[in-house]
């Protein structure tokens, strides 16, 4: 697949994608004999992986982490799995906090319902965030 061909099927720009090679948070594609990128299946995979895990926040600096220790070889996997354990915890602590803000969300929405239905607004002496 060209460069063109992934950054339209990923909806993500050829520079982006040329930017994630260079600094390593994919590894290098496959070329052409001419240089050209030739993205193969692997090559998809590293590219999927890296728009996954920034959309949910993962810091460039542990997907750069993460390949380095993919290309380190076998003798990663610990190392490995202690990057991607503790990324995942930090995404559960985004998880809960977000989770917090929808649930405080969807109180204040159905006091606001029931303000339209009734035309009074009633709060709880502890309701913050008003």
């Amino acid at each position: 697949m060209t460069i063109k061909e992934v950054s339209e099927t990923y909806d993500i720009s050829a520079d982006t994608l040329r930017y994630y090679e260079r600094i390593g948070m994919i590894p290098e594609v496959t070329r052409t004999a001419g240089g050209i990128r030739d993205y193969q299946e692997s090559d998809l995979g590293w590219v999927e992986l890296v728009i996954c895990m920034r959309k949910v926040g993962l810091p460039v600096e542990a997907l750069i982490e993460y390949v380095k220790l993919y290309q380190e070889g076998d003798e990663t996997f610990e190392a490995r799995l202690q990057l991607l354990s503790e990324e995942r915890e930090k995404l559960e602590e985004q998880k809960a906090q977000i989770e917090s803000a929808i649930n405080r969300l969807n109180h204040k929405i159905s006091k606001y319902e029931e303000a339209v239905k009734t035309g009074v607004l009633n709060w709880e002496e502890n309701s913050s965030c008003i």
